[in-house]
């Protein structure tokens, strides 16, 4: 979740087009800072902890509605649409039908905590769909969290990119040049995600990719936390990168659940490792 969340905070300042759309800009400054997408990153990837591996699509669904309610009343200005923030008060929320990229960039747990395609789909399904129910919201999920899937588990960017095209038809042919001068802000999935994927599948590192998100204008913040997601299982993080995303979090209250994933994931944080940090092998 660590990329997802560093997208986010390092695409903040810039969201809303007000980057000059080119990868030379601090990668930190005053004005970075978590918003919702890394709130509800944090609230879905501790519903899925939760519950656990075995759990069914309903336990799933109901522990995203609590875990992302509570969430929300903890930060409540961390920058939510409008019709999720009234979902968010709601007493009996129920899905909206949004196509929103808000499923996408809140997925990245499922991309890690389960050992098969089939049912990384189906949680990304279910995160999806106690809001983003319209098809495009959970392609968007179902799509991030593939990629995700599959960088960790050591397939190459070709077999990343002929995947999505065939599962969810989206367009990847396109290059970031050829993208960058007509895109501006769009928040829905079928113009945020497939330009995430790109960002990552041009990337050099896991840096490169973020910044390739940023320039692309627009939702850079979540642009960024879905390119992050995909690249932190391709490239791993940097430790001094994953320290700076610990220190632009509450502690305990958010970086508790951080350590709990990695805890999932046998993973170590206090060893600085560029490695993958996922499964070897590869398994759909």
């Amino acid at each position: 979740m660590y990329g997802a969340i560093l997208g986010d905070i390092i695409g903040s300042p810039f969201e809303f087009d007000r980057g000059d759309k080119t990868k030379e800009f601090d990668l930190f400054s005053k004005d970075c800072d978590f918003t919702d997408d890394s709130v509800m990153t944090i609230a879905v990837g501790e519903a899925l902890l939760a519950v656990g591996k075995e759990a069914t699509v309903k336990e799933i669904e109901e522990a995203v509605v609590t875990n992302m309610q509570d969430r929300g009343k903890r930060y409540p200005y961390a920058g939510y649409g409008g019709r999720f923030r009234h979902w968010l008060r709601e007493s009996n929320p129920k899905p909206y039908g949004s196509y929103g990229n808000g499923s996408a960039m809140r997925v990245s747990a499922a991309g890690w905590l389960y050992d098969s395609m089939e049912r990384t789909r189906e949680v990304a399904r279910a995160t999806a769909n106690v809001t983003h129910n319209h098809p495009e919201g959970i392609k968007g999920a179902e799509a991030t969290a593939s990629a995700i899937y599959m960088a960790r588990n050591g397939f190459s960017k070709e077999e990343i990119k002929e995947y999505i095209e065939r599962e969810f038809h989206y367009n990847l042919n396109r290059t970031l040049d050829e993208i960058r001068p007509g895109y501006h802000m769009d928040e829905t999935c079928q113009r945020t995600v497939p330009e995430a994927i790109i960002a990552f599948l041009e990337s050099q590192d896991f840096e490169d990719a973020i910044r390739n998100a940023v320039s692309l204008g627009g939702d850079t913040d979540t642009l960024g936390a879905i390119t992050g997601s995909i690249a932190e299982a391709f490239y791993g993080i940097p430790a001094v990168l994953v320290a700076e995303c610990r220190s632009r979090l509450d502690e305990g209250l958010m970086t508790d659940v951080l350590d709990e994933f990695d805890h999932a994931l046998g993973r170590d944080r206090n060893v600085d490792s560029d490695d993958k940090n996922g499964t070897p092998g590869k398994v759909l």
